[in-house]
């Protein structure tokens, strides 16, 4: 997977709004009633990230995760501060190359597996440089 964009968060979140904050005005001084009433509109950054300093956006330039339901083009929201767990879709970093991947993990080897019948599962040994670089946890895909 070669990252075309890489995106930090920024974002502070906007929990600290409240309705109150909302403006509104009327010309004879008086504001409608429903706007005691009106809800904010759903935050994505709120839903979505758990960790704003560990979470970053990668783009995925590649079709190996395909049968996982990750294709060329997705954004993957990734947390760095989560440890993999067996089955789970990491980003990882072999020799300088950044990968997507399944972690799958026993008790004596340790293997990076695709989501497609076209490559094969990669065997981590202790001589290779490897770490895993954060956890997927969201796919973003424009339809």
């Amino acid at each position: 997977m070669e990252v075309e964009k890489f995106f930090g968060s920024s974002y502070s979140g906007s929990k600290a709004f409240t309705q109150q904050d909302v403006s509104s005005a009327n010309a004879t001084g008086f504001t409608a009633a429903a706007d005691d009433y009106m809800e904010r509109g759903i935050d994505l950054n709120e839903q979505l990230i758990r960790n704003k300093p560990a979470t970053f956006f990668m783009k995925v330039n590649g079709n190996s995760m395909i049968n996982a339901g990750i294709y060329h083009g997705d954004i993957v929201i990734v947390d760095r501060s989560l440890t993999p767990q067996n089955g789970k879709i990491v980003i990882a970093v072999i020799d300088g190359e950044m990968l997507i991947r399944r972690y799958e993990k026993t008790i004596n080897r340790l293997r990076l597996v695709p989501e497609t019948a076209r490559l094969s599962p990669i065997e981590v040994s202790e001589f290779c440089d490897f770490k895993i670089w954060g956890v997927v946890i969201y796919i973003i895909r424009n339809v």
